[in-house]
């Protein structure tokens, strides 16, 4: 299928700029107002395909966000902590 047929582009399965993933992306809440921080996170683990993953960087421990989580999908994303603050705490969330 072809996407605006006057630029020549075309439909791919990636975003076209052939950068390798090699680790999962870091999405560091620190820098996400906190009225929308929660919303924001869940909008990020809410678009991982199955298998794929984030590391989240928090300012404290997320116990209540994973709550949250849990709670409206349950079981869907496996958790391992990497760094338990005091400066930050750092996860792994991968979509099963």
């Amino acid at each position: 299928m072809t996407i605006g047929p006057d630029l020549g582009l075309t439909e791919t399965s990636g975003c076209g700029c052939h950068e390798a993933d090699t680790a999962l992306p870091e999405l560091d809440a620190r820098a996400i107002p906190h009225a929308i921080r929660h919303a924001t996170i869940k909008g990020a683990l809410g678009s991982l395909a199955p298998g794929a993953g984030l590391v989240l960087v928090a300012p404290h421990d997320p116990v209540p966000l994973l709550q949250q989580v849990e709670a409206e999908t349950p079981g869907r994303y496996a958790v391992e902590y990497l760094d338990r603050g005091p400066e930050a705490w750092r996860l792994a969330l991968v979509r099963r």
